[in-house]
């Protein structure tokens, strides 16, 4: 008995379809990659402000208006969501990074305020 030509296509290889979900996978990694390249140093220079920024404002917000750190976050500016504040109470220092891109540091010193690292004076 012969099989209809509708009845045989009808059935699909589930491992063709998973073949062509990895292959479709790979692609849009390889596209993201490439633009993440080709952006590099835009998205390298957004990163750094975003964390140099940060930190001297959160330092300011936190050892010279005296709040908490949590409170200081609210302080950040729409679209620096990724930014994450970290303070160092005895060095009275902020840092701030920007994930896999940038991270920067501030120090509150006497006279001159908050200050980003490496300052010279």
């Amino acid at each position: 008995m012969a099989k209809s030509p509708s009845s045989a296509t009808s059935r699909r290889n589930p491992a063709t379809g998973r073949r062509w979900g990895l292959w479709l996978l790979a692609i849009i990694a390889l596209a993201v990659g490439g633009a993440a390249w080709a952006f590099r140093e835009p998205i390298n220079g957004y990163g750094s402000t975003a964390a140099a920024y940060s930190a001297r404002v959160a330092c300011s917000c936190r050892f010279v208006a005296g709040r908490s750190l949590d409170d200081c976050a609210k302080d950040k500016l729409a679209g620096m969501e990724a930014v994450t504040l970290r303070d160092n109470p005895e060095a009275k220092s902020v840092t701030a990074r920007f994930p896999l891109v940038a991270e920067a540091t501030a120090t509150y010193r006497e006279g001159y305020g908050c200050v980003l690292e490496p300052y010279e004076s």
